[in-house]
C-alpha cells in the first residue's frame, strides 16, 4: 500500500458512518449498575465523542458524574455520546475544538466551570494516528501534528485544569501498549505515547504533595472507529487476534480502568499505569 493510499485512511479523514459498518459494532454501554462512585463530581474527557472516550463518559455518568466532552469536529458522534450520558440520568457539555491548541483547552476548562461550577477529574484521551509503512514516509508535518495532538494536548489540558483542581482530584492520561512494545506502522504515534508515559511519571511526582493523583491507562488492541480509519483492510481483519485472549478488546472493557483511577478506590495510587490489553505482559 502506497503512502498516498494510507493518507486516505487517516483518522481525521474517516468516513461518516464507519462505526455502523464495523462488525461487530464497538460496545460502549457499561456492564454493571452504578454505585455512585463519582456522585457530585465533574469530569472533562478529551476525545470523548467515540471509542474509549465515549465508553468512559457513559460509565462516569452511570456513576454520577457530570461531563464535559471535548472533541475535534465529529458532531454526530459527540451527540450520540451526550445521549448516552443523558440516558444515564446525567448531563454532558459538548465542546468542539483542537486540544493541540492551548487557547482551546483553556476555554474548555472555563466553560466547564461556568456550566458545572467545579472540576474533579481530567481525562486526557484525545489522540490521532496515521499509518506509514516506512519511517522515511513520516513527514515533518505529520510528526509535529501527531505530537501536538497526543502529548501537546495532554500538556495543555493539564495546564488549563490544574489551577482549578483541589486535593483529591484525579488526572488520567491515555497512553498505549505501543509505548512499551512499539508498532511498526505507527512509529510517531508510539513515540508520542511513550512521551505520555513519561509525562505521567514526572507529573505525578510533582503533584503528589498537593494530593492530586496522576495515573495512566495503556490499552492494547481495542475495537474502536480509529482502527478501520487508520489501518489497511488486511490489518483490520486480523486486528487483536494475536493478543493472548485471542480478540480485540471493547471500549467498555477499558472504561472501568478509567473509573477506578478517577474515584476514591484508587486513593493510594499515583504515577501508575493500568494495562487492559488482552493479556500482553508488559514490563517497566
Amino acid at each position: 500500500m502506497s503512502s498516498a493510499d494510507l493518507d486516505k485512511l487517516e483518522t481525521k479523514d474517516r468516513q461518516p458512518g464507519i462505526e455502523s459498518r464495523m462488525v461487530p459494532e464497538p460496545e460502549y454501554i457499561p456492564r454493571y449498575p452504578g454505585a455512585g462512585r463519582l456522585k457530585g463530581k465533574v469530569a472533562i474527557i478529551t476525545g470523548g465523542d467515540s471509542g474509549i472516550g465515549r465508553a468512559t463518559a457513559a460509565l462516569f455518568a452511570r456513576e454520577g458524574a457530570k461531563l464535559a466532552i471535548l472533541y475535534l469536529d465529529e458532531h454526530d458522534d459527540a451527540r450520540k455520546t451526550r445521549q448516552l450520558v443523558e440516558d444515564e440520568g446525567s448531563e454532558a457539555l459538548l465542546l468542539d475544538g483542537d486540544v493541540g491548541d492551548k487557547a482551546f483547552c483553556k476555554e474548555a476548562v472555563s466553560r466547564t466551570l461556568n456550566e458545572f461550577g467545579r472540576l474533579d477529574v481530567t481525562v486526557c484521551n484525545a489522540a490521532e494516528q496515521h499509518a506509514r509503512e516506512n519511517v522515511t514516509e513520516i513527514s515533518e508535518e505529520q510528526l509535529f501534528r501527531t505530537f501536538r495532538t497526543n502529548i501537546g494536548g495532554h500538556f495543555f489540558m493539564v495546564q488549563a485544569a490544574l489551577p482549578h483542581l483541589e486535593k483529591g482530584a484525579s488526572i488520567i492520561c491515555t497512553t498505549s501498549v505501543t509505548a512499551y512494545r512499539g508498532q511498526d506502522l505507527l512509529i510517531d504515534y508510539a513515540s508520542s505515547k511513550g512521551a505520555i508515559l513519561s509525562f505521567v511519571r514526572a507529573l505525578s511526582s510533582q503533584l503528589a504533595p498537593r494530593g492530586i493523583r496522576v495515573n495512566g491507562v495503556a490499552p492494547g488492541p481495542i475495537w474502536t472507529p480509529l482502527i478501520p480509519a487508520s489501518f489497511p483492510p488486511d490489518k483490520v481483519e486480523d486486528f487483536g487476534m494475536s493478543a493472548p485472549l485471542g480478540r480485540p478488546g471493547q471500549p467498555n472493557e477499558v472504561a472501568p480502568s478509567m473509573l477506578f483511577l478517577a474515584c476514591e478506590d484508587a486513593s493510594y495510587m499515583t504515577g501508575q499505569v493500568l494495562h487492559p490489553n488482552g493479556g500482553d505482559l508488559i514490563g517497566g
